[in-house]
């Protein structure tokens, strides 16, 4: 499809998505709290808390390597399932309310613990690691101390939406859980480096999601290196793992013949991936619109973040896009492998106020990964996709000619400025 007639058939429904963001910023989310909290006060009888958890675990950052370590337990009704997130969010058209309501479903019971946990597979710690190990939701009864803050934390900043918290005095498993095969395998080799088992567990069929999980737990690597990993970190150690396991299986194919647009919109944000021949290039650039979640100020510039790497790939961390670069990478990759292609990429992320409440880089990395369905615009060149695509966003070329690498080389021209 001819890129002008592809990008036409892209025209928003006005009416649908004013009638979505109605419905996410509407005073449901305040119902939905009230209702959590007298459902949350069911659910915890007296100084305990019992039910299925979710394979769901958080390990913190702050005051490394004494960690605060967490079990996440749904409290509110569902499937303990629906409460893990994964790429199923984005499959079930979630919204920025949808996904406060299951974050702030979910009690954090915690406990602080070093992270050097080897051979720890007893107290609240190893029942830590048995539930992030685990294939299935697992039975759990916990003990709290005293009564958990029921303040959730939904507010407008950069943190992702959280539920209530509460120190735990204990936890006991009520079941034996089921450990899959290849999980096993990874933890009785105590030889084997993290970066190859994450590897090893991708290709069998786990999802960065499952792997990020086991990561955090310090089920991974040499045995006398495992660690707990703070669940930030986790996710964009095995997004970045991933990714060049991917960069290294197609280093060696054929280019993309033609140029391609691809595009998608999810929770307020908007992403163009463009696809040229030649060898891989990489980059991520960001514009963040005012009264967004991460560009607050309800008027001024466009906020813009950029970050690329070429045919070798980075040497060091990406600050200015951070997470988002290595799940957007990922997504291209996973295509690109599928496929047996390389290609010259540049992914636009438009970010708009209706994002009025962070969710994660989830939504980043199942926003790349499902523009790749369905029908996409080609272009003469690589160049005039750029200069297409451009007329829709909310920069001017020549400003987004400055912030991109991969831009920068085109001819500018009057019109531009």
């Amino acid at each position: 499809m001819r890129l002008d007639d592809y990008i036409e058939s892209l025209e928003p429904d006005e009416d649908a998505r004013r009638r979505q963001l109605a419905k996410e910023k509407s005073y449901a989310i305040t119902d939905y709290l009230q209702d959590f909290q007298s459902q949350f006060e069911e659910t915890v009888q007296g100084d305990s808390l019992f039910g299925a958890t979710a394979p769901s675990i958080f390990v913190g950052r702050t005051n490394y390597p004494r960690v605060s370590t967490g079990l996440l337990s749904p409290v509110a009704e569902g499937d303990p399932t629906d409460f893990v997130t994964d790429g199923a969010w984005y499959q079930q058209g979630l919204g920025v309310g949808d996904v406060v309501e299951r974050r702030t479903g979910l009690l954090n019971s915690t406990r602080r613990a070093n992270v050097d946990v080897n051979d720890v597979w007893d107290g609240f710690v190893g029942v830590q690691r048995e539930v992030a190990i685990a294939g299935d939701p697992v039975d759990l009864e916990i003990g709290l101390d005293g009564k958990p803050d029921l303040d959730l934390d939904v507010d407008e900043g950069i943190a992702t939406p959280r539920g209530p918290r509460a120190k735990a005095t204990s936890v006991d498993l009520t079941e034996n859980p089921y450990v899959p095969r290849p999980v096993k395998k990874t933890l009785e080799d105590d030889d084997w480096q993290a970066q190859g088992a994450m590897t090893y567990l991708y290709r069998r069929g786990f999802d960065v999601y499952d792997v990020n999980r086991i990561l955090s737990a310090g089920a991974l690597g040499q045995g006398e290196n495992r660690r707990l990993v703070p669940t930030r970190w986790s996710i964009t150690a095995v997004d970045d793992t991933i990714g060049q396991f991917l960069r290294g299986q197609i280093r060696h194919a054929p280019s993309v013949d033609s140029v391609e647009v691809w595009e998608n919109e999810f929770m307020g944000n908007r992403y163009w991936v463009v696809l040229a021949p030649g060898q891989w290039e990489f980059e991520l650039v960001e514009m963040k619109a005012p009264g967004s979640v991460w560009n607050p100020a309800e008027s001024g510039d466009i906020w813009m973040g950029s970050a690329s790497e070429g045919y070798e790939g980075r040497t060091g961390y990406v600050d200015e896009t951070a997470g988002a670069y290595y799940a957007s990478r990922l997504g291209v990759l996973e295509h690109l492998a599928d496929r047996g292609r390389q290609a010259k990429c540049l992914v636009l992320r438009e970010v708009s106020d209706d994002y009025w409440a962070p969710v994660g880089v989830w939504q980043v990395r199942e926003s790349v990964r499902n523009a790749f369905e369905g029908e996409y615009g080609e272009a003469e060149t690589f160049h005039g996709a750029v200069r297409t695509v451009a007329t829709h966003l909310p920069v001017s070329l020549n400003r987004l000619r400055r912030k991109s690498e991969l831009v920068a080389g085109l001819q500018a021209s009057l019109s531009d400025f």
